[in-house]
C-alpha cells in the first residue's frame, strides 16, 4: 500500500426538474435538465486533467448522463448500492408537504419514509462503496 493519502471525489448528478423543486427524488428515473447538462459540461472542464483509477456512478440515469458529459462515461461502473435514498410514499414530495400534511418536523433523518429505505439501509449500501474505494489501486 502506498504512502500517499487516498483521494475520493465526491460528485453529485446535474440539476434535474425534481430537485430544481426540492422534491425528494430517490429512485424515480429523473433525467437531467439543461441547467443540470450545462453544469455536467462545467464539470468536464473542471476535471479534465484528473485521471482516477475507479469511477463509479447509479446507474439512473441523472447520475450516468452527469458521469458521461463529465467525460468519465466510458470508465464508470453502474453500482446500485449509489442510487439515492429510497423516499417511499414520500417520494416527488417536497419536505415543506410532508411536514405540512404529514409531519411536522419531519427531516428524513428523524423520520423513516413509509415504503422506503432507513437510515441504517442507506449507511449499510454507503459503507459497501466506501469498502470498494478503499480496495481500489492508485495510478
Amino acid at each position: 500500500m502506498s504512502d500517499q493519502p487516498q483521494e475520493i471525489w465526491l460528485i453529485r448528478h446535474g440539476e434535474t426538474a425534481w430537485s430544481a423543486a426540492w422534491r425528494h427524488t430517490g429512485r424515480t428515473d429523473i433525467p437531467l435538465s439543461e441547467a443540470g447538462r450545462l453544469q455536467a459540461e462545467a464539470l468536464k472542464q473542471g476535471l479534465a486533467v484528473r485521471s482516477f483509477p475507479l469511477v463509479l456512478t447509479s446507474p439512473l440515469s441523472r447520475a450516468a448522463e452527469t458521469c458521461g458529459i463529465a467525460g468519465y462515461g466510458n470508465m464508470a461502473q453502474f453500482k446500485d448500492d449509489l442510487m439515492e435514498w429510497d423516499y417511499g410514499q414520500y417520494e416527488g414530495r417536497t419536505t415543506a408537504d410532508i411536514r405540512q400534511d404529514l409531519l411536522p418536523g419531519w427531516t428524513i433523518w428523524n423520520g423513516n419514509p413509509p415504503g422506503g429505505e432507513t437510515l441504517a439501509q442507506v449507511a449499510g449500501r454507503a459503507g459497501n462503496i466506501v469498502e470498494m474505494v478503499k480496495s481500489a489501486k492508485s495510478d
